[in-house]
Order: C-alpha cells, then structure tokens, then sequence
C-alpha cells in the first residue's frame, strides 16, 4: 500500500506554483521586447534571513513597524517568489512617462524608474499571482519583502525595483486578516 502524505503534497505543489509563477513571469508581455525583470524562488533558510532582515530594518529606523508583521507572515510561507528589475531606459522617442523630458535625460538619473520597466515589473506579478490563484495556493504581494531583498542583494545590485510573493498551502490564508504588530 502506497500513501502520500498531505504535507509532502502540499509541500510539492507550493514548490511547482512558485516554478510556474517565475515562469509566467518570464514570459510576461515586457515593452519593446527588452527584458530586464529578474525572478527567483527562495525557501527555508533565506525565507528566514529575510525575515530577521526586515526586523533589523525596523530597529535600524528604516523599515516601517508593518515589516514586523510582514516579517512573520513571511516565516509562516512554505516558498517565496522573488520578481524585480532592473532600472534601464526603454529609449523611447517622445516618451516622458517618467517625468523626465526623455529617455535620455532620464539616463543621467539612474535611480529614477523607468515608467516602462516598472509598468512590466507589474504585468509580469500580475502574471505569476494569477498562476498562484489557479492553483489555489495562498500568497501576498509583499514591497515590504522586496526592499528587504534590494537592501541584502539577493538579486543583484542591478535590480532596484523587487517584490515578494510569500506562498502558503493551509486551512486559512495566513496574509490575510493581519493584525499590526507593535
């Protein structure tokens, strides 16, 4: 007789969301066919480094007291999907979505997004939490895990803009129905 466990499903199926959720990522629609989102899965050990991390924001004055919060939902994930980008200029004629005059002036402020690497940052998390949702696996799209992952570099210097999407399998949405630490 063969049985598999509820937890080792569960621990399966978050573990093929979060591939799945990087792959539709991957091939989101990106502006002018430039790609410069960057998508990664962390778990177990990093999950809880960047929890500790975001405390350490806290205490050091530059994270908000929600990251406390955010810092134990995040420790309750069973997977995390990271998704960023890079800061480059589409190089668009006439564009100053920005706020700058063009593309070019926006070059010279490389810590200013760029409308459009944000704007596919966007469609690629929407992409990915609508596989989360298909499979009905639990998550949260989460600015506050994404500045702790910017601060440490887990995706590179390069990548300025991040989110994460904590993932959870259980009997009621543990990123939900949040009450405010203090």
């Amino acid at each position: 007789m063969s049985l598999v466990s509820e937890q080792q499903v569960r621990r399966e199926s978050v573990q093929e969301t979060a591939r799945r959720m990087v792959t539709a990522a991957r091939t989101a629609p990106k502006s002018r066919g430039r790609d410069y989102v960057v998508a990664a899965i962390a778990e177990g050990e990093t999950i809880r480094e960047i929890a500790d991390h975001m405390r350490r924001m806290v205490e050091r004055g530059v994270g908000s007291s929600f990251y406390l919060r955010d810092a134990d939902n995040l420790e309750a994930a069973d997977a995390l999907v990271l998704i960023g980008t890079k800061i480059v200029p589409t190089m668009l004629d006439h564009c100053g979505l920005c706020g700058f005059a063009d593309c070019t002036e926006k070059a010279k402020h490389p810590e200013h997004p760029c409308a459009f690497n944000t704007g596919d940052l966007g469609i690629a998390i929407g992409s990915a939490v609508s596989i989360a949702a298909d499979m009905r696996v639990d998550n949260r799209i989460m600015f506050s895990v994404g500045m702790a992952v910017r601060e440490m570099e887990l995706l590179g210097q390069e990548v300025r803009v991040i989110y994460g999407i904590p993932l959870s399998v259980s009997g009621k949405n543990t990123f939900f129905d949040r009450k405010p630490k203090t």
